[in-house]
């Protein structure tokens, strides 16, 4: 079980360039990934080849432009083990798709009703609560993290009550690179009635996401951590619940019918894709799921494991660095800091030297709260990353402890 990295790489034309006349050292992928040379292709034939609105045209390239997008949405449907492609919803990204449940949920929440997050939410999985619940007069309940990161899964379950309406987690911490335990998680909230919401931006592309697995209600993801383009998403949803889903916004495509005195809204997944929809984005994104459905799983992940280890075996034995979320269960995210040196000036030197990473709170301000630090650097892998670059990492880190000493 072995993959052949250097290939892969051959495939995403950007990793070729030099910064400051420094091989390019890309390690933001919890951030973006990158984009192989078959998600460009996609992209480029559609604009190419077949440009047009879709739904609406009678004619050819109308025709073809719809194929390739209603294509697109059988591929994420397959990918994601959707029961239908109708449970399929496009959307800007996993921000846009959370909003479409807050939105709807406020509608039906009532005063005294209770909305779960954690601790280690990204802003757009908490926020987007904090509203609900502003509106609806129902009360947000935050569930705490253990000192390494890990959720602590008996204060979820003792939390967890008759009000409970809705739980919304993140499949993976952006932050830290937490894996939570969701199946778990979202058995012990249906016990109670209770929605399940998985903020999926950072779990999508470590491993085979099966929605049916995991039992939750609603599963968001964005493109463009899946090696697909930015400005498309996904917000898969159960049949039983979409079927009457308050709508998001109103326009063109989700209508049914339209008078003067009132409208009724078109079937899923219509009724939740107003307006034109980012045509590209959803072929661009099919491409990338049909390219890395291809891969050995197995030996990505493996990969992966290898890179993190590589990395918290290095950042263990480095003088003055702090290693933070140490959690058991964690994908390619090494959240960090070292002693006398703010996050952002270490990210400067990185950058410097050709090794781009994200310094600051990662839109996860309560999170570096609870654990101390104004914010971190953080170095992030993909399945495209050496143990070579793991190594320019760790002498880049050197040179700008020295430098800011």
């Amino acid at each position: 079980m072995s993959l052949d990295v250097r290939a892969l790489r051959e495939q995403f034309p950007i990793l070729a360039q030099e910064i400051d006349g420094n091989p390019l050292v890309y390690l933001d992928n919890a951030a973006t990934t990158q984009k192989p040379q078959a998600v460009l292709d996609a992209i480029m034939a559609f604009y190419t080849q077949c440009n047009a609105n879709v739904h609406r045209g009678a004619h050819a390239l109308s025709d073809e432009a719809t194929r390739r997008y209603e294509k697109a949405r059988d591929s994420v449907a397959h990918f994601i083990h959707a029961n239908s492609r109708e449970e399929v919803i496009w959307t800007s990204g996993t921000t846009e798709g959370l909003n479409i449940v807050a939105n709807g949920i406020a509608q039906r929440l009532q005063e005294g009703d209770e909305v779960m997050v954690t601790q280690m939410e990204h802003h757009a999985d908490l926020v987007t609560w904090q509203q609900a619940c502003t509106r609806s007069r129902a009360i947000l309940k935050v569930v705490p993290i253990h000192d390494n990161g890990a959720l602590d899964i008996q204060a979820f379950e003792d939390m967890l009550s008759g009000r409970t309406r809705l739980v919304a987690l993140p499949h993976v911490s952006n932050a830290l690179g937490t894996v939570n335990p969701i199946k778990k998680l979202a058995a012990l909230a249906k016990q109670k009635g209770a929605l399940v919401v998985i903020d999926g931006a950072q779990g999508i592309a470590h491993g085979g996401v099966d929605v049916q697995d995991i039992g939750c209600d609603f599963y968001a993801f964005s493109g463009h951590k899946l090696f697909g383009p930015t400005g498309i998403g996904v917000l898969w949803g159960r049949g039983s619940v979409l079927e009457d889903w308050p709508v998001w916004q109103t326009g063109g495509e989700m209508i049914a019918r339209v008078s003067y005195e009132a409208s009724t809204w078109g079937a899923l997944p219509n009724r939740l894709e107003a307006g034109t929809p980012n045509i590209a984005g959803a072929i661009g994104m099919a491409a990338a799921i049909d390219w890395f459905s291809k891969l050995d799983l197995e030996a990505v992940q493996s990969h992966e494991k290898q890179l993190l280890a590589s990395a918290t075996e290095q950042a263990m034995a480095f003088d003055g660095l702090k290693i933070i979320g140490s959690a058991p269960d964690k994908i390619g995210v090494l959240s960090f800091i070292i002693d006398g040196s703010h996050p952002a000036d270490v990210g400067f030197i990185l950058d410097r030297q050709g090794i781009a990473i994200r310094t600051g709170d990662h839109c996860a301000q309560p999170l570096m709260r609870r654990l101390g630090v104004p914010g971190t650097a953080r170095a992030s892998f993909s399945l495209y990353n050496t143990l070579d670059e793991v190594d320019s990492l760790f002498r880049a880190l050197k040179k700008a402890q020295m430098m800011l000493a």
